[in-house]
């Protein structure tokens, strides 16, 4: 069975840092596009960084790039997602995902989906 558990997520002041885990297990990691994505209230599911299988190449959305970074240890099976200089505006439930599909950046591509850790960003 797939689990994919998302922690790290807080409340925190603007210019803060979190430093999110996804801890993967009943796969194997490192064969499938990793990626973050974030829900606030009343909006859709939105892209944040993603990091390809088969390159190795890291992609990260304009409104984080800069700030924040995506980083994997397959030996320990875990995505990570380094976040500084947060904002109030990256207040969001973060999701870690897996999936093969051929666009990285929109949730079908993803095939498995934790359940989310809360980030909650205060002016």
């Amino acid at each position: 069975q797939v689990q994919l558990a998302e922690s790290g997520g807080g409340l925190v002041q603007a210019g803060g840092s979190l430093r999110l885990s996804c801890a993967a297990s009943g796969l194997t990691f490192r064969q499938y596009n990793m990626a973050w994505f974030r829900q606030a209230p009343g909006k859709e599911r939105e892209f944040v960084a993603a990091r390809t299988w088969s390159t190795g190449r890291l992609y990260h959305a304009d409104s984080v790039k800069g700030r924040f970074t995506i980083s994997s240890d397959n030996t320990k099976n875990t995505l990570y997602l380094q976040m500084n200089s947060l904002k109030p505006e990256d207040t969001a439930l973060y999701v870690c995902a897996l999936g093969s599909g051929v666009s990285i950046i929109i949730p079908r591509g993803y095939r498995y989906w934790g359940q989310g850790t809360q980030v909650t960003v205060s002016s």
